[in-house]
């Protein structure tokens, strides 16, 4: 078969399949990997709140831990995910907790920590985790909480004092905690006053309603903190502890777990990724939609209406799910706007421009694109990363000619700053390491293929010869890391694996060049022999959260494929 028969083939499956995921109200859903990290913080959370009224849930939850261990007594954060010490360390905490704590998990962590002693447990994790304290603390008090450590004094603690200022005060506070993370500061923060005891209670008791009430307002109104059950449960477990079992928030949480949790007894890492799935299904079938304008509307509508109480946003950026819990952010808002500008053929709305002027509000100093918020530049979520900056340079880049005035002007300075940006921050060899996906094969789990690929593929996209410029650079680079097998891993000889193969063939065949056409067939070779074998479409974790947390989302093969075949589809027909 030629390269164009494969693709023929693939892209007719995948496009099928793609569009009969589509729900009823327009969006797609996907479906996220379950996950041993949500499930063990669940579990023990609803124990603490109340084991006789969460019975089933609890014993569900732990058949599933059990069911999903490996042999070692280890857990990965995925099925899909090799053993890793976070998701063995909190699965194994909530099965003590429960006296269900097999041995061979214990021996897997004296193996990881070189012991099991409070000492080396607090250390192994906060060496692991470094500055950013939004997962090593509340791991070590869910260890505390169990009994698994002994001492309170050797955890990090948390001011949750300081959640009563403005929010716009944050990044002034070199606070300990991403952005996102303001409810684990209270409620951790609270727990933590509780039981170390304080010489200064008569300033510091005041404070503590004056943040519950805080954390009552950064509640959504189906109770999950983020859409994500270990935020949520992380919170509940620390104010039931601090004797706040019959607090409204612990009990909104608690609500959330129980409707939240899966019929195999486990919990997502997040509900859903409906609002950016739904961007790169919309972006993947273009015209392939027949109501395309509809889906424009539907995607307006989870725009965001006013400033977000949870990072004090403003409005018209969008989260990655438009439930409740959603927060903007960077790449999700420039997600919709290329999707819209996909949908409407370049028609500009207000919405649009509400788009536009929170990505530039959201822009950093250094010129680059954080997720979250602006200025929280030390700790991971909020530092300026090459695949946030570049989906903000092709959203702006795509609907700089249709503005007029001075948010075209303020656009394109904005882009100008972003460019710069970008070409200081390439790596050595051409490559970009994006900050949101790693490889969980990779010693270093690190994961340039995807940032590269990602890159060229938004920047070739505007067709502008600055952009082609900077995308130029990385095809050596793509060139050089493909596996004989003609797939892609997340960096040179490691596996190949469908959604890096996709994304890899995309961006070259978005360089519109006959010297890359070798590498792009090998590319298709990979993915047709895949889709033989009846495995084109199986789950393949992917990296989240600074690439230290490991999912999969049914979805991406299937988008990332889409994109891919239809780019090499026009090339063969221009040929």
């Amino acid at each position: 078969m030629t390269t164009n028969d494969k693709v023929k083939v693939m892209l007719d499956d995948a496009r099928g399949r793609l569009l009969s995921m589509r729900r009823a109200d327009g969006m797609w859903e996907g479906a996220l990997s379950s996950s041993a990290i949500s499930t063990s913080v669940s579990v023990f959370a609803l124990y603490l709140i109340d084991k006789d009224e969460y019975e089933g849930e609890i014993t569900r939850g732990v058949e599933w831990l059990i069911r999903t261990m490996h042999e070692d007594g280890s857990w990965g954060d995925s099925v899909e995910s090799p053993s890793n010490m976070t998701a063995t360390l909190l699965a194994y905490t909530s099965l003590y907790a429960l006296g269900k704590a097999p041995e061979e998990s214990r021996n897997y962590l004296k193996a990881k920590f070189g012991g099991v002693d409070e000492e080396r447990i607090v250390r192994g994790v906060l060496d692991y985790y470094g500055s950013d304290l939004t997962f090593s603390v509340p791991i070590l008090i869910m260890c505390a909480l169990a009994g698994v450590i002994g001492s309170w004094k050797k955890i990090p603690v948390f001011p949750f004092e300081l959640a009563v200022l403005p929010q716009r005060l944050f990044r002034f506070l070199n606070l300990p905690v991403v952005s996102y993370a303001i409810p684990a500061l209270i409620a951790v923060g609270i727990l933590q006053y509780r039981k170390r005891g304080n010489k200064m209670k008569v300033l510091r008791e005041p404070f503590v309603r004056r943040t519950l009430d805080r954390l009552i307002i950064l509640q959504p109104e189906d109770g999950g903190f983020l859409e994500a059950a270990p935020l949520t449960a992380f919170c509940s477990m620390c104010l039931c502890a601090a004797g706040y079992r019959d607090h409204v928030v612990t009990q909104k949480a608690a609500s959330f777990l129980r409707d939240t949790v899966r019929e195999d007894g486990a919990w997502p890492i997040d509900t859903n990724l409906a609002s950016w799935v739904t961007a790169l299904s919309a972006i993947a079938l273009g015209d392939d939609i027949s109501d395309m304008q509809a889906l424009a509307d539907v995607i307006k509508g989870n725009q965001t209406k006013m400033v977000h109480p949870f990072t004090g946003a403003p409005r018209g950026g969008w989260g990655w799910t438009n439930l409740s819990g959603s927060v903007p952010d960077g790449d999700d808002t420039s997600g919709a706007l290329v999707a819209l500008y996909t949908l409407t053929h370049g028609t500009y709305s207000d919405e649009v421009g509400h788009g536009l002027e929170w990505l530039m509000a959201l822009q950093n100093n250094d010129g680059g694109m954080p997720t979250f918020c602006k200025g929280w530049g030390k700790l991971p979520f909020d530092r300026s990363s090459p695949d946030i900056t570049a989906h903000a340079v092709l959203a702006m880049g795509l609907w700089k000619d249709r503005l007029t005035g001075k948010l075209k002007e303020r656009c394109q300075h904005s882009l100008e700053r972003m460019y710069q940006w970008l070409e200081a921050h390439r790596n050595s060899c051409g490559d970009w390491t994006p900050l949101w996906f790693g490889d969980q094969d990779a010693k270093d789990e690190k994961n340039p293929v995807y940032g590269t690929a990602t890159l060229m593929d938004y920047l070739y996209t505007l067709q502008d010869q600055r952009a082609k410029g900077l995308a130029d650079g990385g095809r050596d680079f793509l060139r050089r890391t493909q596996n004989a097998d003609g797939g892609w891993g997340g960096k040179a000889k490691v596996s190949s694996k469908v959604t890096l193969t996709a994304k890899a063939v995309a961006a070259l065949a978005g360089a519109n060049d006959p010297q890359l056409d070798e590498c792009i067939d090998k590319g298709i070779d990979y993915l047709y022999k895949r889709y033989t074998d009846g495995t084109l479409y199986d789950r393949e974790p992917i990296g989240l959260y600074f690439a230290r947390l490991w999912y999969s989302e049914e979805l991406y093969n299937l988008t990332y494929l889409v994109k891919a075949l239809k780019r090499v589809e026009r090339l063969e027909l221009r040929g």
